[in-house]
């Protein structure tokens, strides 16, 4: 091996709830592990500003405090935290050859992928200032807040309509945008949403702006697609459930990845397709996506690794 490549047992890419915890056990089993935190330091809990559903938090967090506690956690068992991104990986040879933005590159021994999915927004300039103030990704996480009131969801997927009728639970009324004048959901889930009272179904329509102030939410203005005409409703909440992005190009032609491109992993395990390269949190799930099982699948990671590294 060249002087210039750095050996690594246990390298850890991406940095929310699934790296930090991979990193903590990690970093416990003497496996000195090194991460790289990626675009998006702390992952998708950074946009969130409440977290009222982690264990052992009664009083709730904000995803930034919680996300900086997890770091001073991995860092306090020696875990090194690097700021960068990984750029290039080459799975076909073990010790595995990973590069990094910062020039380095590194040959590990195992390597436990936590890139994480990103939601897919409208890409209007108001949701993007209205982030955390009424704007959310996910209704599970932040429906509590907004008990009582009026929300509108945009999207017409399983998600959308998984999402839409736990916000119906909770709030007065639920707006579900829509840009077709039928859903694309399974006939189940269109069925539930269809027949929940206090949803009620915007057609054909686009959002064209999330309306607030300092305060935050206090409306959206929708187009109807056919007549070109625009109307305010008035809502404190505005979800996006347009789907998630697995972050695995560079992962791609190196790794099994499903029809969304997730990681696929070997049932009840994070092991992926080639042995020693582990998946973890929402790169390889699409149907929890919550801090706790990432942070779980974190754990399995890190054992799995050194498992690996043992045999």
């Amino acid at each position: 091996m060249s002087e210039n490549v750095e050996q690594v047992r246990c390298l850890i890419i991406g940095s929310g709830p699934a790296g930090y915890t991979a990193a903590i056990y990690a970093a416990r089993a003497d496996l000195k592990p090194v991460i790289y935190q990626g675009m998006q330091p702390g992952g998708q809990l950074t946009i969130t500003t409440e977290v009222e559903n982690f264990p052992g938090y009664p009083k709730g967090i904000t995803g930034p405090e919680m996300m900086e506690e997890f770091k001073q956690q991995a860092e306090r068992f020696g875990t090194e935290i690097r700021f960068g991104v990984v750029t290039e990986v080459d799975f076909s040879t073990h010790p595995f050859i990973v590069k990094a933005d910062d020039g380095k590159t590194i040959a590990a021994e195992t390597v436990i992928i936590a890139t994480g999915a990103s939601a897919r927004w409208l890409g209007l300039e108001s949701e993007k200032k209205l982030m955390g103030m009424g704007v959310s990704g996910c209704a599970t996480c932040d429906g509590f807040f907004y008990r009582g009131q009026d929300v509108a969801i945009v999207g017409g997927g399983d998600t959308a309509a998984e999402e839409a009728t736990y916000l119906a639970k909770l709030c007065r009324k639920v707006y579900m945008i829509h840009r077709r004048d039928e859903l694309r959901a399974s006939k189940a889930m269109q069925h539930k949403v269809l027949n929940t009272s206090n949803i009620e179904m915007v057609w054909n329509s686009v959002p064209e702006e999330v309306l607030g102030d300092d305060s935050g939410v206090t409306g959206v203005r929708v187009r109807d697609v056919k007549t070109g005409t625009s109307r305010d409703l008035s809502v404190t909440g505005f979800f996006v459930a347009i789907g998630h992005k697995p972050n695995t190009e560079i992962f791609e032609g190196q790794l099994e990845l499903d029809d969304q491109h997730y990681v696929i992993t070997k049932p009840g395990t994070t092991q992926t397709n080639v042995p020693g390269v582990f998946a973890a949190g929402d790169v390889q799930d699409h149907h929890y996506r919550q801090a706790i099982t990432a942070a779980g699948t974190g754990c399995m990671a890190a054992i799995e690794a050194e498992r690996f590294l043992a045999s």
